[in-house]
């Protein structure tokens, strides 16, 4: 079964087929499509069943559900949008290897107002998804990253995929700013660009990660990897 991803690239790559003024990021994605990596790179990782892995922008369930048979793995997957969030909770009802949490993880905890679009959904985007019909707003709950390891009792994290539509640049600001970001040997993120100066912002978190962290593969807007140095836990 494809991603959500995978589907709106196809869909939007399909869309733009012959036109000369497709994006680079079009054709990277398109390639990073081609060759299979959403099944590889992305889900290729040193886990097992001890291992915890985080999921946030769970959408449909799909890339935890691949990890989780793979390797058996605990998962705490973060969707905030209602009608998605039960979408995974009834597909791993029976699954005591995932849990499902009706909200996103951010700097700090808020209410905010996402703009629905499928696998689009976002709190940072303001076009209008379908032409000129108006967007579906819902308010969703977003809690501060610190506040839920600690109330989980989370010092360590094996693999964290970051897919929340823009979301994911003050995320990992604030991780690397409170230093918490060593807790995590793999982030998995895609970055978008339609936030207000993504290519600048993008750059100066890739040049954070780095004091901790070592890019294991990239594809630029489409998906990269930053793996702990130490490759393994840290001191706690």
């Amino acid at each position: 079964m494809r991603s959500g991803w995978v589907r709106r690239w196809l869909k939007r790559l399909r869309e733009a087929a012959g036109d000369a003024r497709r994006s680079e990021r079009d054709r990277r994605a398109l390639a990073w499509i081609a060759a299979g990596k959403d099944r590889t790179l992305r889900q290729e990782y040193d886990l097992g069943p001890d291992s915890l892995v985080f999921d946030l922008g769970g959408y449909e369930g799909q890339w935890s559900s691949d990890i989780v048979a793979r390797y058996l793995c605990r998962v705490h997957v973060f969707e905030p949008v209602a009608g998605m969030a039960e979408g995974i909770a009834r597909r791993f009802d029976r699954n005591q290897l995932v849990e499902v949490h009706d909200f996103g993880l951010g700097p700090q905890t808020t209410t905010s107002r996402m703009r629905l679009d499928a696998d689009s959904s976002s709190m940072v985007r303001t076009d209008t998804p379908r032409g000129d019909a108006p967007a579906e707003v819902e308010n969703v709950r977003i809690v501060n990253f610190e506040a839920f390891l600690q109330e989980h009792g989370i010092s360590d994290i094996d693999l964290m995929k970051i897919n929340i539509e823009g979301g994911e640049y003050d995320l990992l600001e604030h991780l690397i700013e409170k230093e918490v970001v060593g807790l995590i040997r793999d982030i998995q993120v895609q970055f978008h660009d339609f936030v207000p100066h993504a290519e600048r912002r993008m750059a100066a978190i890739q040049t954070g990660l780095s004091a901790t962290h070592q890019l294991t593969y990239q594809s630029l807007f489409v998906w990269e990897n930053w793996h702990r140095r130490d490759g393994g836990r840290p001191d706690t």
